[in-house]
């Protein structure tokens, strides 16, 4: 019991240096963010050929997520994460010699390869190893997402105000230091005793409460990647501006993640804090699509608070609500998730090309809309969650989550 009543940040060595990879990680998702429009003119590039940086990223992390737990139940999940952390390091590297806007989405696919090996596999292991049960380590976890999101722009600013090229050998960078952290302090982890079989994310899908919580998270992530794709189009700053305004929307998405979303859903529930954090994200896109570059930029940065609600409750939702075990509920959950975030970057830019800066924050909007209809349509799929809710309120989380 005093392991589980031992505070978020007593946790072992090697947490902390998962944790610390990764930050480095998500680093990657908003790095590119203040240099979008300057690959755009280095490369003599549009905004939807420049958005595919995220397509092919999302994409190949979204399907690599099927692979992620057959690979790791065979080799173990140290060995998996330095694998994904290897593939980000050269892939990162390569990214930032690129000639043409096509061969930088193609290192950004393989980027997305390592990356999905590397992420996936870092839930399990910090789940594994943190003290204070699955619950602190899931917040735990999303708080590296959310410095990792929120630093991204920062390191983008700071090295693509040099030249565009630097953030990619500046993560490859930090990836490396990532990699001797794991070498060094993170002890061999076993395999389990069963392995994981390709095709078990796919049947995790057909439990009624992961395929709800996935598809409403689909519609999620397409908004999520509306705000971060295409506003920095439409921004009109430096790249330091740029790495501002997404500094401060990462700090929201991180503080929201870490202490909003268990105060709240202490307090209302998972289901309703989901339908709340959509219905206000769905009201800030549109907050977006009204508003000069000074609404644009307060509303930007507020949507990091409802985006850091829903990283936390979906991620906590895929985890405990499925009967499947956690990396192979993970891995259905990420590649259904992650789709959104593959098709968003590329459909919402070539619809702001064609009909005008609100129109991606008004399908951004709609998504929201069609997350809810999912969401209130299932939700008796995902009642066992409130009980999980109503536990913790009154005691901490069982040894049987962690």
């Amino acid at each position: 019991m005093s392991q589980q009543n031992g505070g978020i940040l007593r946790q072992p060595v090697s947490v902390w240096a998962t944790a610390f990879a990764a930050v480095v990680a998500f680093m990657g998702i908003g790095l590119v963010d203040p240099i979008l429009p300057s690959i755009a003119q280095g490369l003599h590039a549009t905004p939807s050929q420049v958005s595919l940086l995220f397509t092919s990223y999302f994409l190949v992390t979204a399907v690599a997520m099927l692979v992620t737990g057959w690979v790791s139940s065979r080799i173990g999940g140290k060995r998996t994460l330095l694998l994904g952390l290897a593939l980000v390091i050269v892939f990162a590297a390569l990214a930032g010699t690129s000639g043409t806007v096509g061969q930088l989405v193609g290192f950004r696919a393989g980027w997305g390869l390592g990356n999905a090996l590397f992420v996936a596999t870092a839930l399990a292991v910090i789940v594994g190893a943190a003290s204070g049960g699955a619950e602190k380590a899931i917040i735990l976890y999303e708080a590296a997402l959310g410095l990792g999101i929120s630093l991204g722009p920062l390191v983008g600013a700071l090295l693509g105000d040099w030249n565009w090229r630097a953030p990619f050998f500046g993560t490859a960078t930090l990836m490396a230091v990532g990699f001797v952290l794991i070498v060094t302090m993170l002890a061999a982890t076993p395999k389990p005793a069963a392995r994981t079989r390709l095709g078990d994310p796919i049947r995790a899908l057909a439990h009624g409460g992961l395929s709800t919580t996935a598809f409403t998270a689909l519609f999620y992530n397409f908004a999520f990647f509306t705000v971060l794709a295409f506003t920095p189009f439409i921004l009109g700053m430096s790249a330091y501006g740029i790495g501002a305004v997404f500094f401060g929307w990462g700090v929201c998405v991180a503080l929201a993640s870490v202490f909003g979303a268990p105060w709240l859903q202490r307090r209302l529930g998972s289901v309703r804090v989901l339908f709340l954090s959509l219905g206000l994200l769905a009201v800030l896109q549109v907050g977006i699509a009204l508003s000069g570059q000074a609404g644009t930029v307060v509303f930007v940065i507020l949507c990091g608070i409802p985006i850091g609600f829903n990283n936390t409750i979906f991620t906590e939702a895929a985890m405990e609500v499925s009967d499947a075990p956690r990396p192979v509920a993970s891995a259905g959950y990420n590649f259904v998730r992650w789709m959104g975030g593959a098709l968003a970057p590329y459909i919402v830019t070539k619809l702001g090309e064609e009909f005008g800066d609100a129109v991606p924050y008004y399908v951004g909007a709609a998504c929201c809309l069609v997350g809810i209809a999912i969401l209130y349509a299932r939700r008796h799929h995902l009642a066992t969650l409130d009980h999980v809710d109503v536990d913790h309120t009154f005691q901490d989380a069982s040894p049987a989550q962690a």
